[in-house]
C-alpha cells in the first residue's frame, strides 16, 4: 500500500527557513512525479507549490515559491523534500506531499492530477 508521510512543519518567524520531508513507502519512488501542495487557512483549494518529474529533470514552481523554495528527491531513500527559505506569513498553511505515476509536472501542479496524498504538515509563519 502506497503511503506518504510528511514531517518538518512548525512555527517559524517571517524570514526564517523550514525543510519539509516526505517519506514514501509501498512503491518505487523513481517512477513517480512528486509534488508539494499548500492549503491556506480557511480555503478548500490546494495550490501546487512545486512539482518534480520522475527523472528529476523537470520542475515547476508556483510564482510565489520561485527563488525561495527548492524541491528535491532521493529515490533510493524514498524521500521527498521541500526547502523553504525567506518565509512569509502568506506561506502559512497545511503542506501536502503528493505523487502520481507518469504524470507531467505541470498537469500535477496546475491541474492537481494527483493519485496519492500524504496527510499534511502544518506550517505557520508568524512573529
Amino acid at each position: 500500500q502506497l503511503q506518504l508521510v510528511e514531517s518538518g512543519g512548525g512555527l517559524v518567524q517571517p524570514g526564517g527557513s523550514l525543510r519539509l520531508s516526505c517519506e514514501g513507502s509501498g512503491f518505487t519512488l523513481h517512477y513517480y512525479t512528486i509534488g508539494w501542495f499548500r492549503q491556506a487557512p480557511g480555503t478548500e483549494r490546494r495550490e501546487g507549490v512545486s512539482c518534480m518529474g520522475d527523472s528529476g529533470g523537470s520542475t515547476y514552481y508556483a510564482h510565489s515559491a520561485k527563488g525561495r523554495f527548492t524541491i528535491s528527491r532521493d529515490d533510493a531513500k524514498k524521500m521527498i523534500y521541500l526547502q523553504m527559505n525567506s518565509l512569509k506569513p502568506e506561506d502559512t498553511g497545511v503542506y501536502y506531499c503528493a505523487a502520481a505515476r507518469f504524470m507531467p509536472v505541470q498537469d500535477m501542479c496546475l491541474k492537481e492530477h494527483v493519485t496519492n496524498w500524504g496527510k499534511g504538515t502544518l506550517v505557520t509563519v508568524s512573529s
